[in-house]
C-alpha cells in the first residue's frame, strides 16, 4: 500500500487530523477536517498508523492561509492552516472526548471555549534556538522532528510585536559577536514594561565579548535587562540593567487596583497575559469564594492566581517546589501589602502530607499542575479533604486521569472551562472544577 486516498473527520491531541484506513485510526500532520487527500503510511502501530500528505485532493472549507513563510517547516505552531473557529470547536472537542474517555465527564459539563481576543502576536516568551551555518546566523526553532534550526528572520507571528523588535535588533548585535559559534539559544520575555534577554552559550562569556554585549545592547536599546546561562550551570548572570519583569492581575482589593507580580528572569510565567487574565477570572467565577474561605494554592509559581485572590478569602497558602518562584510570590506579597498569604517552597506531595498530619482545614484547593498532572499526590489531595477543587489544566489526558482518581474519592467534576491560551496550536488550557459528594453546583 503506498498512497491511499482519504477523507480527515476530526483533530487530534498532538495537531494531527484523524481518519481512518482499513479500519485503524491514522494521523496525518498539516490536515484539516474536511480535506480530502492523498496520503503515504509513514508508520504503522497495532493500533493507529502515520501518514503524510502527498496531495490534497480537495481542501476543506475550514483551511486558512497561514501567516508564518516557515510555516510546516518549523516545529511550533501546528494549526495555522485552519480557521481560527474551527480551532475553537475542535478544542473543547478534543477536550470533551477526552474528559469523557478517560473520567466518564458528560458533554454537557463542557462549556463554550473562550477565544484569544489575539489569534497572532500574543506570546511574551519565547525561547529562539540559534546555530551558525555556512557563516549565516540563525536564529527560530528546530524544525519539525530535528535538531536543525530554522532561520525565523525578524519576525514570528505569535509573538508580542515587542518581541519581534527585541529579535530583531538582538539579531544585528550578534552577527559581529565574538562567542557567537558558542551561543545556542536565546530566551526573550516581555512584561508589561520590561525585556529581558538571556542569551545561552556553552561557555564563560570574555570580558571582551561582555563589554562588547553591554554597549551594543545600551546603543540600540535592546532590551531593559541583559543576562547570561552558561549549560550546565544553574544561575543566571546579570550582565546589564534591571531585573525587574513584571505583569498585571486584577484584584478585588483596594477598589478593584491591580496587583503586580513579578518573576525572575528565566523563571515561570504564562506566555499569553490576556488568557491569564480570563483563567483567573473562570476561578473567580467557579471559586465563588467567601470571605471565610482558606485557599491552598498548589504549584502556586509566583502567586499569579494566590495574590490576586486573598483579598477575597481569609487566608491563602502557596507551595511551590522552585525556590525562585517562591522567593518572587514572597516579594509580591510584600509589595503589594497582602497580610494574609504564607507560601512554602516544598515538594507537593510532601507537603499535603504535612498538612495532613498536622490537620489543617482548607476548603478549597486550587491545582496548576506542570503537563504530567498531579498523578500520586492525589491520594495527599483527598486526605485533607476539601470541599472543592479548582483544577487548571494544560493536558486534556493528565486531566482526565486525575479526575478519574478523585472522582474514585467522591469528587465529582461540575463543570470544566476550555481557555485558548495558544492559537494556531493544538494545546489547551482548562479549568475544571470539583466538588465532595454529588453534582451541587446546577448553576454553571
Amino acid at each position: 500500500m503506498s498512497e491511499v486516498k482519504v477523507t480527515i473527520d476530526r483533530l487530534a491531541f498532538g495537531g494531527s487530523g484523524v481518519c481512518r484506513i482499513d479500519g485503524k485510526v491514522c494521523f496525518v500532520p498539516y490536515s484539516c477536517p474536511g480535506d480530502q487527500l492523498h496520503v503515504k503510511l509513514t508508520g504503522n502501530k497495532k493500533s493507529y498508523c502515520n501518514a503524510s500528505i502527498v496531495e490534497i485532493t480537495s481542501p476543506s472549507d475550514l483551511r486558512a492561509i497561514p501567516e508564518c513563510p516557515i510555516f510546516g517547516k518549523c516545529g511550533g505552531c501546528s494549526w495555522q492552516h485552519i480557521n481560527y473557529p474551527e480551532q475553537l470547536v475542535q478544542k473543547r472537542e478534543i477536550l470533551t472526548e477526552t474528559l469523557w474517555r478517560g473520567a466518564r465527564v458528560s458533554a454537557e459539563k463542557i462549556e463554550n471555549i473562550i477565544p484569544a481576543p489575539f489569534k497572532y502576536g500574543y506570546r511574551g516568551r519565547f525561547q529562539f534556538k540559534t546555530a551558525l551555518k555556512n557563516g549565516k546566523l540563525n536564529i527560530g526553532f528546530y524544525r519539525q522532528g530535528s535538531h536543525e534550526v530554522e532561520d525565523a528572520g525578524d519576525w514570528c507571528p505569535v509573538a508580542l510585536p515587542v518581541i519581534n523588535r527585541t529579535l530583531k535588533k538582538l539579531r544585528g548585535v550578534l552577527a559581529s559577536y565574538s562567542s557567537i559559534e558558542s551561543v545556542f539559544q536565546l530566551t526573550i520575555n516581555a512584561g508589561d514594561n520590561s525585556v529581558i534577554v538571556i542569551i545561552h552559550q556553552n561557555r564563560t562569556i570574555t570580558p571582551e565579548g561582555e563589554s562588547y554585549l553591554v554597549e551594543q545592547v545600551k546603543k540600540h536599546s535592546v532590551c531593559t535587562g541583559l543576562f547570561l546561562k552558561v549549560a550546565g550551570n544553574d544561575t543566571i548572570e546579570k550582565i546589564w540593567g534591571s531585573s525587574d519583569i513584571s505583569y498585571s492581575m486584577t484584584s478585588l482589593h483596594n477598589d478593584n487596583k491591580a496587583v503586580e507580580l513579578y518573576y525572575p528572569p528565566g523563571g515561570f510565567a504564562q506566555v499569553n497575559q490576556a488568557q491569564n487574565i480570563e483563567i483567573l477570572s473562570v476561578i473567580r467565577r467557579l471559586g465563588s469564594f467567601v470571605d471565610s474561605d482558606r485557599l491552598l494554592d498548589l504549584y502556586c509559581g509566583n502567586g499569579n492566581f494566590s495574590l490576586p485572590l486573598s483579598a477575597e478569602v481569609a487566608d491563602v497558602t502557596g507551595v511551590e517546589a522552585n525556590p525562585d518562584s517562591i522567593r518572587a510570590a514572597e516579594f509580591n506579597a510584600e509589595f503589594n501589602h497582602v497580610k494574609n498569604a504564607s507560601f512554602f517552597c516544598d515538594d507537593v506531595p510532601l507537603a499535603l502530607r504535612r498538612f495532613a498530619d498536622r490537620k489543617e482545614k482548607f476548603n478549597i484547593l486550587l491545582l496548576d499542575p506542570p503537563r504530567s498532572g498531579v498523578g500520586e499526590a492525589v491520594s495527599d489531595i483527598v486526605r485533607l479533604q476539601p470541599e472543592r477543587l479548582i483544577y487548571v489544566s494544560c493536558d486534556p489526558s493528565t486531566l482526565a486521569r486525575d479526575c478519574s482518581l478523585l472522582n474514585k474519592s467522591g469528587y465529582s467534576v461540575i463543570t470544566s472551562v476550555p481557555i485558548d491560551m495558544f492559537p494556531q496550536s493544538f494545546h489547551i488550557e482548562s479549568v475544571t472544577l470539583l466538588s465532595k459528594g454529588k453534582d451541587v453546583c446546577e448553576s454553571f
